[in-house]
């Protein structure tokens, strides 16, 4: 049974495009500051409720069920008096007669629209990237061709040696699968860490039974009715029975775009995530703003929060970038990256190794102020490095202690 709504006020229309993390998110906030301001419909391209796509790795290694890493089903609208049009993406927006048109042909009436469009997988524009046997690592669906292909064994090539990337191949094999993840760059996750931390973690992972090419720059897929091989540029090939496309996502930005909305990479956004069209918003990876794009949890729950404030008529907030921390677990190893890691002509390095130990520790110093860190086996210490970088603090008098973490630094 629904909630019961306020008869004396007429409530605004609020249409959200996508029923993913952002965007419920945002629903979510809106409802805890004035739950009965809206009507609200969602469209999802999905026919499920919202899930937390965070998890889908567990989910294809086998340590979650889909009912696990569901955070609204179905019912959750219901009571909350949210209509949900699920696996019936939107396909137009008419923004003169403000109206949203979805693929059953169902259009909707909006005062205030929402979008939270998400990213889609960067599938490699080569030879073959539509065969059968080819996928990303994006929703349900994905993991469900790939848990498909599991259950046959067989060789899986993993494109992309990203967080994604390595969390897909280590749940693969995992799952019986002979697995090899293929990267452009000189190093695993070069995005988060430097050299040194991705030559330790490579070592890691090839002890786990992963097989990792590098430098290896993929020309095309080989096959005829279904993946056979990836192909190099140096001409080397490389059987398969599975390709994970897992090399970056992109913003989805067709629907704004085709609506004439202001897109540069993403749905240009200010400091309110409001859109050129002042009834229009977005959050999420969709959007972007002062020039920055978004794919951590952290900056887009505070877009929502952000995004809810101004829909909710109470808006004294403004979005605010802010430095982000990166604390990640890849098949068990314990990794931290905060900060500038690559350092400058003006910057010195304080670095900690224990073989032995499976530690890695590199911090970037400049101007007596920590301005990065690298963490590798034992993180705990990363949150308060963290604080060090945001602050600004003058560490000099730390230095020859800096390395060994916050209890010994703050031990009189």
């Amino acid at each position: 049974m629904g909630r019961i709504m306020n008869a004396g006020r007429k409530r605004a229309r609020l249409v959200v495009v996508g029923n993913g993390m952002a965007g419920m998110r945002t629903v979510e906030e809106l409802l805890k500051l004035d739950p009965d301001l809206y009507e609200i419909t969602v469209f999802g391209a999905e026919p499920h409720g919202n899930y937390n796509r965070v998890l889908l790795s567990p989910l294809l290694a086998g340590d979650k069920q889909v009912d696990e890493i569901m955070l609204h089903p179905r019912a959750w609208y219901a009571e909350h008096g949210i209509v949900l049009h699920a696996g019936d993406p939107v396909l137009r927006i008419d923004r003169q007669r403000r109206v949203v048109i979805a693929r059953s042909g169902h259009e909707v009436s909006y005062d205030r629209l929402l979008l939270a469009t998400g990213s889609t997988p960067f599938m490699l524009p080569v030879p073959g990237n539509r065969l059968p046997g080819v996928v990303g690592f994006r929703d349900l669906q994905d993991v469900d061709t790939m848990l498909a292909a599991a259950r046959g064994g067989g060789r899986a090539v993993v494109i992309g040696g990203g967080l994604l990337g390595l969390e897909a191949a280590y749940a693969l094999t995992r799952r019986g699968m002979d697995v090899t993840v293929v990267h452009v760059a000189a190093s695993l996750m070069n995005q988060q860490l430097d050299e040194e931390a991705g030559r330790l973690l490579k070592e890691s992972l090839e002890r786990a039974g992963l097989a990792i090419l590098l430098e290896a720059q993929t020309a095309a897929i080989v096959g005829t009715e279904k993946v056979e091989a990836v192909r190099f540029a140096d001409g080397s090939e490389l059987p398969a029975d599975l390709v994970v496309m897992a090399a970056g996502v992109r913003p989805n930005t067709a629907l704004a775009r085709e609506a004439g909305l202001y897109c540069e990479r993403a749905i240009v956004v200010d400091d309110t995530l409001q859109s050129y069209d002042p009834r229009i918003y977005a959050v999420g990876e969709c959007v972007q703003h002062r020039r920055a794009t978004f794919g951590l949890v952290a900056p887009v729950w505070e877009q929502a929060r952000v995004c809810a404030a101004h829909l909710a008529g109470a808006g004294h907030r403004r979005y605010v970038q802010a430095a982000t921390a990166t604390r990640l677990k890849v098949t068990g190893i314990d990794l931290f990256s905060a900060g500038d890691i690559a350092g400058g002509a003006d910057s010195e390095e304080l670095v900690l190794r224990d073989r032995h130990a499976g530690v890695y520790k590199r911090l970037v110093l400049a101007g007596g102020r920590v301005t990065g860190a690298v963490l590798m086996g034992d993180v705990g210490d990363g949150p308060w490095y963290f604080d060090l970088i945001q602050r600004g603090a003058d560490v000099s008098h730390l230095r020859e202690r800096l390395l060994f973490g916050e209890a010994l630094c703050t031990t009189t």
